[in-house]
């Protein structure tokens, strides 16, 4: 037994503990035999750093890992980073900006190695972080989305999917960031409020017998106009579908459609379509029967005017905001413009550049997600999978079956280059384009690629493989895509990229699939939902069992965290402050299906204290002899209040492990967290003081393990710490066996007994208080018509009530005068109070106290009860009027009791 310090310092044994876990391998302990249970970890970005939004998430796996470990199952967590292609480009052309240089500077192959060696040098803060945060992860086999073996399957599926013909080129509107120059996906666009306008603008019919009225919020996208639409419904326009009007700047005519897009109700009726430059337009020309290929874009890839038919040379070369501007000046003098609102616009910004998102036309890889996603839905119908919470389910369907092309291409050099090369049609052997021509050859390898090549082409043609160049006749340069895929692509293969597929048969490993996937419910789609495409495409299997989505970490008033709003925590400072085992006892303990969690410091604070309780209880322990259990089995036991203790203690573990079952990791922390503060720290050990024997001092020790264990995926610092101060033991407890819920320990007489004691003990303790009774003051206790069962349990527990209600009993009838009455059971017991306080005193206290308390208690039942307060009132305000109500009447309910006890 190793003395423990007489103050709790977390920080001086988490370090300690997590360096030897991971040094000693027990993370991934050899477990030949045991049953395979497997998670993979949401990769971080490479470029991150840990955020409350990590904690939480990391906090759920780790408490079921290890849980599964102390099970017995050999359990890993497989851990890696995600390259970040936008994220992790910026942060090393911005390092490059601070010495003077660009990235343009270096060639692509110099810069992807500036990247690579800013990884070695800055890579690992995260993977540092989530050691802080004491994630039991399988360290030794850490992967990262570029490493060679992870790269060589995501070539694989790209080059098999376009076999397939589940990938393909086309022509379609993205998220187009101007800023860092590429498709960015819905994730990475950010909306905000802006304060803007909306202009309505007068189109000319082009036989000048009127106009029709539009509004919009981007007048420069008249520029690329392609037709004005009307709903098919509205007999206002009827007489004019079919017509045209003539577009001011540019005179080009453009046709009036009807679709139902347009609503009759809003604004004119009449909608301007500009199918390249917006995506509910894009749609309405696609029905209109206009190719992608022929709608016009008004912009280049830095959001400058080009020319896309007779716009003015005066716009050419423009950015989109100085050209909006001109546009307006232009439309408001030549009488085009009828009249400005100011209005409040909903405006995509990119959440790395903060540019205002532009929707663009342009050439991308996509997947055909919609042929992908029927197996995921039939999982999740069939149970194959199972969504928890199961209310997600819907939303799940709902997206999936209403899904739309994956654009996974972007326009970035650092990343998994596309695994395709361009060349010439065979009738040309040549080519102006920047891509080489129309013809494309997909492949794994170059060599692949020579001899698709070379099939097309004929053995009498020469084939090379370079960035450029010219062509001469009899040869042909093929030319390698300059995009890289989208990071999402690559992170989709993780339930089974990550375990060596394709080199390794996961499923016969029974890795895949794995038994649980943990996400946050803000990226259903963009990962939970892709990892079941990929995974049952190429595996014919679910990539995980079950799907368990957990809420977002908000801030204390239960908005949303933003560094733009100053309200972000900070979860390593938390863990400097309070401790990594106080942080994720309250990630659990917080964790409820369904719900977000607000961040709340105080309770943060008070886990610290719940460790600190522990941490004192222990100590209790090893100062009366008691330390490390001898037996997994609970010890034999006479006295009552120990086979009480033991049977709460299997009620605790039956209870934690349905908690654990269903997920419900905030039931599963209540149960630890009631059983240890109030069964075992504030009941039995005082219980037992006094009367501390060698029985005793078996079953407190195995109780103390019982928690230790069961609490350690919750705190495992502190529990490991106090596992290994109890006494010599076997093994470390993060390698220990979790409790089983044996029934056979529990004797529910001795509990009945002991929970008598604690009820009558907590009512004599809560009277003394409220009666101003002086805690130091022994009193007499009269018991009145008690049966035999209550006489036989006042002689055996006459000691403990002494003790702990400092009353003693005492025979005959009490005094006159006035006494503390307290009813339990059938059982009333007389407490006289004559000359110990001032009854009419403190009669006038109780009764004033009581007419404040119903005072309060009736203003706000009255504010309640006001239908303008409940509407016109902040929700935290109506909240806080309820919980005060209820606060106020129970203060009056309890001071009536106890005015009621002095009779």
């Amino acid at each position: 037994m190793t003395e423990l310090a007489k103050t709790f310092d977390p920080a001086v044994i988490e370090a300690k503990w997590y360096a030897h876990w991971e040094e000693g391998g027990l993370f991934r302990p050899e477990r030949p035999g045991a049953e395979p249970w497997t998670i993979v970890n949401p990769p971080p970005n490479v470029t991150g750093s840990l955020h409350i939004g990590h904690a939480l998430d990391n906090t759920l796996q780790d408490i079921l890992v290890r849980h599964a470990r102390l099970k017995g199952k050999d359990a890993l967590w497989v851990v890696g980073t995600d390259h970040a292609g936008i994220a992790t480009q910026m942060v090393v052309e911005r390092q490059m900006n601070t010495r003077g240089e660009k990235r343009t500077d270096l060639s692509r192959e110099a810069f992807v190695q500036r990247v690579w060696e800013w990884k070695a040098e800055s890579g690992g803060e995260i993977t540092r972080q989530l050691r802080r945060l004491g994630c039991s992860m399988d360290w030794a086999n850490e992967r990262f989305t570029m490493d060679e073996g992870f790269s060589r399957a995501v070539i694989k599926v790209f080059v098999e999917l376009h076999r397939a013909g589940l990938i393909y080129r086309d022509k379609r509107l993205v998220n187009w960031d101007v800023g860092l120059g590429t498709a960015i996906s819905d994730l990475e666009v950010e909306t905000r409020e802006v304060a803007g306008k909306f202009w309505h603008l007068r189109y000319p019919l082009a036989d000048d017998s009127g106009f029709i009225s539009v509004a919009t919020t981007r007048p420069e996208t008249m520029l690329a106009d392609m037709a004005v639409a009307v709903n098919p419904a509205d007999e206002r326009y009827t007489a004019l579908i079919g017509r045209q009007v003539r577009l001011p700047i540019t005179g080009r005519l453009i046709p009036i459609i009807a679709d139902e897009h347009a609503d009759p109700a809003l604004g004119s009726g009449a909608v301007k379509i500009t199918p390249g430059h917006d995506f509910n337009d894009f749609e309405v020309g696609r029905r209109a029967g206009i190719e992608a290929r022929d709608m016009l874009n008004m912009l280049d890839g830095r959001g400058r005017i080009v020319q896309c038919g007779d716009i003015p040379e005066e716009l050419l070369g423009l950015d989109r905001f100085e050209a909006r501007a001109r546009v307006v000046d232009m439309l408001d003098g030549s009488g085009f413009l009828d009249r400005v609102e100011d209005r409040t616009i909903q405006t995509p910004f990119g959440d790395r550049s903060g540019q205002v998102i532009e929707p663009w036309l342009t050439d991308q890889w996509y997947v055909d997600a919609k042929a992908l996603s029927t197996a995921p839905i039939e999982a999740v119908r069939d149970g194959r999978v199972q969504i928890v919470p199961k209310t997600w389910e819907k939303t799940f369907f709902n997206w999936m079956e209403n899904i739309q092309p994956w654009c996974v291409s972007r326009q970035l050099w650092w990343g998994h280059r596309i695994p395709a090369w361009f060349g010439p049609k065979r009738e040309v052997l040549s080519t102006d384009e920047a891509e080489g021509g129309s013809t494309v050859f997909v492949a794994e390898t170059e060599e692949a690629v020579l001899e698709q090549a070379q099939e097309y082409y004929g053995v009498g043609v020469s084939i090379f493989l370079e960035e450029g160049g010219d062509i001469r006749k009899g040869e042909v340069t093929l030319q390698r895509d300059r995009d890289v895929l989208d990071t999402w692509f690559s992170s989709a293969l993780w339930p089974f990229a990550t375990l060596g597929w394709p080199d390794t048969d996961v499923t016969a490993a029974k890795r895949y699939p794995n038994d649980i996937l943990v996400s946050g419910f803000d990226i259903l789609f963009f990962w939970d939902a892709r990892m079941m495409m990929q995974g049952m495409h190429f595996l014919n299997d679910v990539p995980f069992r079950k799907l368990y989505l957990h809420g977002l970490v908000r801030a204390a008033d239960g908005s949303k965290m933003s560094k733009s709003k100053g309200n972000t925590v900070d979860p390593l400072g938390l863990i400097d402050e309070y401790g990594a085992d106080a942080l994720r006892f309250f990630m659990a303990a917080m964790e409820s299906q369904g719900r977000d969690i607000k961040m709340d410091e105080k309770r943060v604070e008070g886990y610290r204290n719940f460790a600190t309780k522990l941490w004192n209880a222990s100590r209790f322990a090893q100062a009366n002899g008691i330390g490390a259990s001898q037996t997994l089995e609970p010890p034999a036991a006479v006295h009552a209040v120990n086979k009480w203790i033991i049977g709460e203690a299997v009620a605790t573990i039956q209870t934690v492990d349905l908690a654990l079952a269903d997920l419900r990791f905030d039931a599963a922390a209540e149960a630890i967290y009631h059983f240890t503060w109030s069964r075992f720290c504030d009941w039995y050990l005082e219980l037992i003081k006094g009367q501390i024997d060698d029985e005793t001092r078996a079953v407190a020790g195995w109780v103390l393990d019982q928690i230790l264990v069961l609490l350690h995926p919750f705190m495992p610092f502190i529990t490991e710490e106090l596992w290994h101060a109890m006494g010599e033991r076997p093994y470390d407890l993060i390698v220990a066996r979790w409790p089983m819920a044996d029934a056979r320990a529990l004797d529910p007489a001795a509990g009945q007994e002991i929970d008598w004691l604690i009820r009558l003990v907590g009512e004599v303790r809560a009277a003394r208080t409220e009666l101003n009774v002086p805690p130091g003051a022994r009193l007499p206790i009269h018991v009145r018509d008690a049966g035999p069962l209550t006489i036989e349990r006042l002689a055996r527990q006459a000691g403990p009530l002494a003790r702990m209600a400092r009353v003693d009993q005492t025979s005959g009838v009490p005094g006159e005068g006035g006494a503390l009455q307290i009813v339990v059971d059938e059982a009333t017991y007389v407490i006289p109070l004559e000359g110990v306080i001032d009854l009419a005193a403190e009669r006038a206290r109780l009764a004033k106290a009581i007419a404040a308390a119903e005072k309060e208690r009736d203003a706000l039942a009255g504010r309640l009860g006001n239908a303008s307060f409940i509407e016109r009132a902040k929700p935290d305000a109506v909240e806080k009027a309820r919980t005060d109500h209820a606060d106020k009447a129970a203060e009056a309910e309890r001071l009536g009791a106890a005015l009621k006890r002095l009779g």
